[in-house]
């Protein structure tokens, strides 16, 4: 998840979208709601079912005062006036656009189901915190991390981007909170590990609501997967220090003694 350096001197404009809009039509069905004319919420005629597809990276290019790109995503959004169903298939990215683009969802004034095909990572997972319905494919994973971010400069502006991440991340947490109901010490210790989970996982500690199956065919995960990076390492480095290792000490003398007379020859 990329924290963006307010110090930038120029933003490119998207030149694409890293969204699609399909619609399905119930048949038999009474006249759409979606007129243009009112927001009012009846679900007796949502006739429609509107599908956001967010595939790829978020926002790959920029997001960050871009005054165009979210704009052009709210008024296509505002349009819809009816249940929405949102397949994420994606890294992460930028965390100012899954910022506004979790708002914007959970300003809907319809049901969002959340649909995760392959991978919610990193920001794509907070966008997956704004459905009313998490529902997570048998074969697909979600990873939280912190943010991270790009800096420069002395100890000053390294503290600067310090106490940056460190408000990003709160915010974050807050997203993931108000899905899960884990204590904010619990989501940080998961950012913090960098944690990957499986469906069953995200279903045990409250990212998720179900998992996609047909509908005659209950899934049934008897052992859910939760994996850190930094614990696997943690764990494979105490090995690697664990077991003894014999190496002659004189080559090594040699080599140092050769690299001291390099340094400061006589």
């Amino acid at each position: 998840m990329i924290a963006k350096n307010e110090n930038r001197l120029e933003v490119k404009k998207m030149d694409k979208h890293f969204w699609k809009w399909s619609r399905n039509q119930q048949q038999n069905a009474e006249q759409p709601v979606n007129t243009g004319e009112s927001r009012d919420v009846d679900e007796s005629k949502a006739a429609e079912e509107y599908i956001l597809y967010l595939n790829g990276t978020i926002a790959d290019e920029s997001w960050f005062e871009d005054d165009i790109t979210p704009a052009l995503f709210k008024a296509e959004l505002e349009k819809v006036n009816a249940p929405l169903s949102v397949h994420i298939n994606s890294p992460g990215g930028d965390c100012v656009a899954a910022a506004q683009i979790y708002t914007m969802l959970m300003n809907h004034p319809y049901d969002v189901t959340v649909k995760i095909d392959g991978i919610a990572a990193s920001a794509a997972s907070v966008i997956a915190m704004a459905g009313t319905k998490v529902l997570m494919s048998p074969v697909s994973t979600m990873m939280i991390h912190n943010p991270a971010t790009a800096a420069m400069g002395d100890h000053t502006e390294m503290e600067k981007a310090i106490a940056m991440l460190d408000a990003v991340k709160e915010s974050i947490i807050n997203a993931y909170a108000i899905k899960t109901g884990l204590s904010r010490k619990e989501l940080a210790k998961l950012m913090d590990a960098e944690t990957w989970m499986d469906a069953g996982k995200a279903v045990e500690l409250g990212f998720a609501d179900g998992i996609l199956t047909r509908d005659a065919e209950p899934y049934h995960n008897s052992a859910p997967m939760l994996f850190s990076q930094r614990k696997a390492d943690a764990v494979l480095v105490n090995k690697m220090l664990g077991e003894t290792v014999s190496v002659p000490i004189q080559p090594l003398y040699d080599r140092l003694e050769a690299l001291r007379h390099q340094i400061n020859p006589l």
